[in-house]
């Protein structure tokens, strides 16, 4: 199982690890964290050494009831961050989470690989055929409504097969249009219960019958920290749980906050595989 990023095959046989880059002043566990161009090349300089092989480059904020903000305003966050972090480490993989086509295409023409969109195409019309004309590999993502009001009152008749119908249909989507790298992620904390998020836990591997890479990102988050009774600080611990969990059932690539622990799980399952 492969993906093109700008010509380099990368290679998912083997688990690979997404470091995530806030550029958000309000993110739920790192926002405002990293505000000035010496922060942010020291934290990626960081994770790239421990071993990422993907940066995730965040500049909207989807957080249950984050401020929205405008096209403008993300564009203004990212563009130049981008370019900073070609300049500084030219052999990068970044990837763009944004759901907007504009801030999509104009990421990947600063030097960006990988598009993460958290709508599925579902906010933004033209980003389907805008990743068909890049050309560049698309993680899809499912949300039931927006970061809004998503969790307002999550509703499913059975999330597990609800989620494979919706990646069933987008896949067919994209492939049609000629998008030929697509990774799927549930979307943890998206429009879902604790209940749901360990219910696609448990079954992480039914969606392999997809025939797609799969993506997953627990780190840090409220199905770990509400139901342990703790702080977004305190959870590393409890994600390293849920990734080892996430990785035994079939995850091809781990997005999370700290590397080098996600990496010893990575080692781990393999060698117990």
């Amino acid at each position: 199982m492969t993906i093109n990023c700008k010509g380099t095959l990368i290679d998912l046989s083997t688990p690979k690890v997404m470091g995530i880059l806030n550029i958000t002043p309000d993110s739920f566990y790192d926002g405002g964290k990293y505000k000035n161009e010496k922060d942010i090349l020291t934290q990626v300089e960081k994770m790239l050494s421990e071993g990422a092989t993907f940066i995730d480059i965040g500049a909207y904020s989807s957080r249950p009831g984050a401020v929205h903000i405008s096209e403008e305003e993300e564009l203004q966050r990212i563009v130049s961050i981008v370019e900073l972090l070609i300049t500084h480490f030219p052999e990068i993989i970044i990837s763009i989470d944004t759901f907007r086509s504009k801030v999509a295409k104009e990421t990947i023409a600063s030097g960006a690989a990988l598009i993460n969109d958290i709508s599925g195409g579902n906010m933004d019309d033209k980003m389907f055929t805008t990743v068909a004309e890049l050309q560049v590999p698309y993680i899809l993502m499912h949300m039931q409504g927006t970061p809004q009001n998503m969790q307002k009152n999550p509703n499913y008749k059975n999330i597990t097969t609800d989620l494979i119908s919706f990646f069933a249909e987008k896949l067919f989507e994209l492939h049609r249009l000629k998008v030929n790298d697509v990774i799927i992620d549930v979307g943890f904390g998206f429009g879902k219960t604790i209940e749901h998020n360990y219910q696609l836990l448990k079954q992480l591997d039914l969606f392999k019958s997809l025939d797609a890479p799969i993506l997953t990102g627990v780190s840090r988050k409220s199905m770990l920290y509400k139901l342990l009774d703790i702080t977004p600080k305190d959870a590393l611990n409890a994600t390293t749980a849920a990734n080892t969990i996430a990785l035994l059932n079939g995850t091809q690539i781990l997005r999370v906050h700290d590397v080098k622990e996600a990496m010893e799980a990575v080692r781990i399952t393999e060698m117990v595989k």
